[in-house]
């Protein structure tokens, strides 16, 4: 009898995004085939304390998440739906009730917060530790800082542990909205003007940092955070009184900020396109979908919190022959471009048909807006429904994404590192 893989599936984190993981691991740890893999559920709180074991698997078989109706894990729907349901509170309990990892602090009068570093670097880091040693794959579910941005990638690395998704360069590069749109440059793929801003800068000099803007962006603008997800952060501007507030908010996340041109202009809404990724070396684009907001952009709100009149997803999105090629081609050179490997998303803005004056644009133009090494995974987001379009079920996609965790790690155990 072939052996089964045990697989650990690493979700919460210190992020902003908190929450989404825990819906997106909720999900994958109810849809994983469990004849094929031993399951190894391991969270990690607000407050970087990793916890696993017993409790958190005989957590996820009692009454709260018996009683979920999960069964859309395994075939995504295409209904309008909000992320904020049942699985937030199943996963949420795992945390709150799992079995703490007996991993003791490197130095006692760190910060509760420094526990994520000192307390992983530590013990896990380690390949003869038994938790690290006992994994075949890690699955880490985890999205935004400290999960997406290569920084769990090189403790993984450092184990010497198999994990899904991108490697540390290409997490960071994705994650760092600087850095990737300096890659996509080079790539010549088309993008919307942006300038970046250090926080240092706009706190020394608000005024010349406006003037900068000004002077290379034209309203409205998008503020983001450069090293963030899941638009927590994101300002939409329509006129100099909302640009501060914006920057501030912003800033209020990472000391890098990004300020990007909108496009179709004032008065008009683009297209929201997006399309998955999946592959290493050979990677391949799913069908196209499409986000219609139920605001003026698909932020947090729209994303996890909208239940009276949620955003509408349309898979595959309505678009002609040729543009739907160019899309799904820029798809995998964006892919390329940051080295990613595993899973990604990668989202576009398209010009509207008609312009704010209601004149028909003969031919609206494709910018690729960013790519997301660990989208969202829940039954409803976007990332397995476009494959679930494109003939991939939800179960087949996990099957898949370990599966080229462990080619990854096959394939870096030939390279050399060092020279006898």
């Amino acid at each position: 009898m072939k052996k089964k893989l045990r697989i650990g599936i690493l979700f919460g984190g210190r992020s902003g995004e908190h929450e989404v993981s825990l819906l997106s691991a909720a999900s994958i740890l109810k849809a994983i085939d469990r004849k094929r893999y031993d399951v190894v559920p391991i969270g990690i709180d607000k407050q970087g304390n990793w916890l696993s074991g017993a409790q958190a698997q005989r957590l996820l078989s009692s009454n709260p998440l018996a009683s979920l109706d999960l069964s859309a894990a395994a075939e995504p729907t295409t209904k309008p739906v909000s992320e904020t349901d049942a699985e937030f509170a199943a996963a949420a309990a795992v945390l709150r009730s799992g079995e703490p990892l007996h991993i003791p602090p490197a130095h006692p009068r760190r910060r509760a917060t420094d526990s994520l570093q000192i307390h992983a670097t530590a013990e896990l880091a380690q390949p003869a530790n038994p938790l690290a040693a006992s994994l075949d794959v890690i699955f880490p579910v985890l999205h935004g800082t400290f999960g997406e941005d290569g920084t769990i990638q090189g403790l993984f690395e450092l184990a010497d542990i198999a994990y899904v998704g991108s490697g540390v360069l290409g997490s960071s590069a994705a994650m760092d909205k600087d850095a990737m749109k300096r890659l996509f440059a080079a790539a010549g793929l088309p993008q919307t003007p942006h300038v970046t801003l250090l926080r240092s800068q706009w706190r020394a000099d608000p005024k010349r940092s406006i003037k900068l803007i000004e002077r290379s962006l034209t309203y409205p603008v998008f503020v983001k955070p450069a090293n963030l997800g899941s638009s927590v952060g994101i300002s939409k501007v329509h006129a100099r009184a909302e640009l501060a507030p914006a920057l501030d908010l912003a800033a209020g996340f990472d000391r890098k900020l990004v300020i990007e041109q909108g496009v179709g202009g004032a008065g008009v809404k683009p297209r929201e396109l997006e399309v998955s990724v999946l592959g290493n070396d050979s990677p391949e684009a799913s069908v196209i979908g499409e986000i219609v907001p139920n605001k003026e952009f698909y932020d947090y709100e729209s994303k996890y919190e909208s239940t009276d009149n949620p955003s509408v997803p349309i898979i595959p999105a309505t678009l002609g022959k040729s543009e739907a090629k160019q899309i799904r081609e820029m798809a995998l050179a964006a892919f390329r471009a940051c080295d990613c490997s595993g899973l990604a998303r990668v989202d576009f803005l398209m010009e509207p048909t008609r312009d704010a004056k209601g004149r028909r644009i003969k031919k609206p133009r494709i910018y690729l807006n960013e790519i997301n090494t660990m989208p969202g995974f829940t039954s409803i987001s976007m990332y397995p429904k476009m494959w679930q379009a494109s003939g991939l079920s939800y179960k087949k996609l996990i099957d898949r994404l370990i599966e080229l965790a462990l080619e990854r790690h096959r394939e870096k155990l030939e390279t050399r590192f060092t020279k006898s």
